[in-house]
């Protein structure tokens, strides 16, 4: 892992991190060996892992452009994670240089990275903070400064929500979201299921619920569906990550549905 940025807080590594084994599917070097040593048992259990988490990412790129071209110029990514190369301010920036950023993590070295990496850019930065709580995520002082919650802003939650169990109750906090964001706002959101590999998606949830702090919840299709009431679904709706609005017909594989992650766009009326 290359140098950690200076933060106050210690890192915990007696547990592996989701943010720091995405990291890894991803090709990053912003992990620990417990991280990675987790990443390659579930591997070794689907082998297709690094390419469905490669396929979120392309997902977060197209659907961060589409926004951008329907005029968004704000976006609040939560449980943005570990920075890789294709950040929403770099597709963002690329595709309107005024576009402003706001990042929000709990975990420190994501938030150290991000701090470093964000130094020197005057409309992107991290807060760190827990999605689960909207009101200190609406209410800090960053938010406050870069964003303009009375103008469209795009909400994001890529492969966040399911790290928040049923028990939290993640579609009241989509809705207290929903409920801050101005007319013609958009919600980007993907998420694990295990519609399209029963057979080995189920033994991947046991695994984080086993040995991180973060237990994954999979959900259906209704079940993600349902996170974008309110929201005007844009199509083609919620679909396997690779089938949101693909580029080229050739980006697609030939089985789509054993990239089992669901993705859609939403945009509030």
């Amino acid at each position: 892992m290359s140098e950690l940025p200076t933060e106050p807080e210690s890192i915990d590594l007696d547990k592996p991190n989701a943010a720091r084994v995405y990291d890894y599917y991803l090709g990053g070097n912003h992990n620990f060996a417990i991280d990675r040593q987790m990443a390659e048992e579930a591997i070794r259990m689907w082998p297709e892992l690094p390419l469905i988490m490669q396929a979120n990412r392309a997902f977060l790129r197209r659907a961060v452009q589409f926004c951008a071209e329907q005029g968004i110029r704000q976006f609040l990514d939560l449980g943005s994670g570990i920075p890789t190369v294709g950040n929403v301010h770099e597709v963002a920036q690329v595709a309107a240089p005024d576009s402003r950023v706001i990042y929000v993590d709990t975990d420190p070295v994501a938030v150290a990275y991000s701090k470093n990496l964000l130094r020197d850019n005057p409309n992107a930065t991290i807060v760190r903070a827990d999605l689960r709580k909207p009101d200190q995520v609406l209410d800090s002082p960053e938010v406050a400064e870069l964003l303009d919650l009375s103008r469209p802003v795009a909400l994001m939650m890529v492969a966040v929500l399911h790290f928040v169990g049923d028990e939290a109750r993640p579609n009241e906090i989509v809705a207290r979201y929903r409920e801050a964001l101005a007319p013609g706002s958009f919600l980007i959101l993907s998420h694990a299921s295990a519609d399209g590999r029963p057979d080995v998606a189920p033994s991947h949830a046991d695994l984080y619920r086993q040995r991180t702090a973060t237990p994954l919840t999979m959900r259906t299709r209704a079940a993600v569906t349902e996170f974008f009431d309110g929201f005007e679904l844009i199509d083609p709706g919620v679909v396997t990550l690779p089938l949101w609005r693909p580029v080229a017909a050739a980006d697609v594989a030939e089985h789509p549905e054993r990239f089992t992650g669901l993705a859609g766009v939403g945009r509030k009326p």
